[in-house]
């Protein structure tokens, strides 16, 4: 992300990395920064990481090639045009670290801090988009929210911004700790607690404890945002008040929730939610299918008001929210006969976020003749409980109407063999056999959800779904 005005300048970045220029001064100063030579833009600040299967260092010239107008790096570089504006550090990714803590330090920003199970992007964006009607407001882009993207997230945030919305993933205890520290932000928003990453944890309870770790570095005064219908809140919210925050703010359906779920009218293509948050009722709009996002706006409701934000407007901001690439966004597909709507879940899966997609698709209706189809890969990192996770999907697959079933990966094998003879449309090892039985069998008019973890590829399915387009002129169309 790249400001129109300066975030960095020479005597800035050496005192916050406290490093050397490796020529003399020629007065630089970065409107962004960057660790990716790809996307390096003009103006950026190029930091040299280096990693398990790169090194930044590699590309320096390929940043300065970029438009960079200067870098960090651990290592010495040949002289040239651009010897005048390279900062020497002991350590790349701590030099990065530097920056986003300086970054924090200079901001008056309120900083609102993200995790959770499921749903940490979905909120990021919701949230962003609401408070972004409310003030200038930086956030987390993509999916950038470990230990080397919230530091990389931090150190992009122009000076004058009024919120900041920072994502927090986590594999393993103590990750989300170490972030929270460096954010110190002002709201702590937990989505909810699930069964993933369970090849880490001996059990869902070792999770939550991970994911309140992100009341460790928080502000004096801060604020928790809970989500209140899940079985961990309890504990959840005596985590927080033992950090000494000042309060909790719950979300959800349940009667004690202080961002409450009044009604909800769900439909194929949107939510119209009515929420009450004490005395106020709030009525708004959401064009993306799914309870799941109807919970994410509730969030995000409890922490404007926690930021003492106008609800109306942010609400109101929410009917423009779309789902990010490989997270339910819909693709409509022209082919002979009609048209064929891909769900594209691809990015993630998880038992919670599988079940929430099936209800997404058990609520479109096919068009006349088509059918419900789910095309799924396997959940990662569920440990010694995968193939018990995976078979357990096909009650809620069956409990949605699904028509057929096409499974890739070992552990969606087993679910293929619990599945009704009816529903098996076909499996295989990988997402790349899977695709030509795929777009073998799916017809105009059928709704066709492709969803299961990042590792298991299945963005290739989208892509060959996509690919049956008719070569009349139309292309591939995304909708809401």
């Amino acid at each position: 992300m790249t400001s129109a005005t300066p975030i960095w300048t020479r005597e800035e970045v050496l005192a916050a990395t406290s490093g050397h220029a490796v020529a003399s001064d020629n007065g630089w100063t970065a409107t962004g920064v960057s660790i990716d030579s790809r996307t390096c833009q003009p103006g950026d600040l190029f930091v040299a990481i280096t990693g398990e299967n790169f090194d930044g260092h590699d590309y320096i010239a390929d940043a300065f090639a970029a438009g960079a107008t200067a870098a960090v790096t651990s290592r010495d570089v040949a002289s040239g045009p651009h010897s005048a504006a390279v900062i020497r550090v002991d350590d790349g990714l701590h030099a990065l670290a530097s920056l986003g803590r300086a970054a924090r330090d200079r901001t008056d920003a309120l900083v609102v801090a993200i995790t959770g199970s499921v749903g940490k992007t979905g909120t990021k964006e919701a949230l962003t988009l609401a408070l972004g009607a409310l003030g200038p407001t930086h956030a987390t882009t993509g999916n950038l929210n470990n230990h080397i993207g919230v530091p990389l997230t931090l150190a992009r945030m122009p000076r004058d911004v009024q919120y900041a919305v920072i994502e927090m993933g986590m594999n393993h205890a103590g990750e989300i700790s170490a972030l929270s520290k460096l954010a110190r932000p002002n709201i702590g928003v937990i989505t909810t607690i699930a069964a993933v990453h369970l090849e880490f944890f001996d059990h869902v309870a070792g999770i939550a404890d991970a994911k309140a770790e992100i009341f460790d570095g928080m502000c004096r005064g801060g604020v928790a945002v809970l989500n209140r219908d899940n079985v961990y809140f309890a504990i959840l919210a005596a985590r927080a008040w033992a950090r000494g925050l000042e309060s909790v703010v719950g979300f959800g359906a349940h009667p004690e929730a202080d961002a409450h779920l009044s009604a909800c009218k769900l439909s194929a293509d949107g939510s119209d939610v009515t929420a009450r948050l004490g005395d106020r009722i709030i009525r708004y709009r959401l064009n993306v299918p799914g309870r799941h996002w109807v919970q994410n706006s509730l969030a995000v409701l409890g922490t404007v008001s926690a930021l003492g934000g106008d609800l109306n407007r942010a609400a109101a901001a929410l009917a423009d929210l779309t789902p990010p690439k490989g997270r339910g966004a819909r693709i409509n597909v022209q082919m002979s006969g009609g048209l064929l709507t891909v769900i594209d879940d691809s990015y993630n899966a998880s038992p919670a976020s599988m079940r929430a997609a099936f209800a997404v698709l058990g609520n479109t209706q096919p068009q006349t003749g088509g059918r419900r189809i789910a095309v799924l890969g396997d959940m990662l990192e569920l440990g010694d409980k995968s193939a018990q996770l995976h078979t357990a999907l096909a009650s809620d697959l069956e409990a949605n109407c699904i028509d057929q079933v096409f499974c890739a990966g070992p552990d969606m094998a087993a679910l293929d063999e619990v599945l009704p003879t009816a529903m098996r449309g076909g499996k295989a090892a990988d997402s790349k056999s899977l695709a030509p039985q795929v777009c073998n069998a799916v017809t105009a008019g059928d709704v066709v959800l492709v969803k299961g973890s990042l590792g298991s590829r299945m963005a290739l399915i989208v892509d060959a779904l996509c690919a049956l387009e008719t070569n009349d002129g139309l292309e591939a169309n995304h909708a809401v």
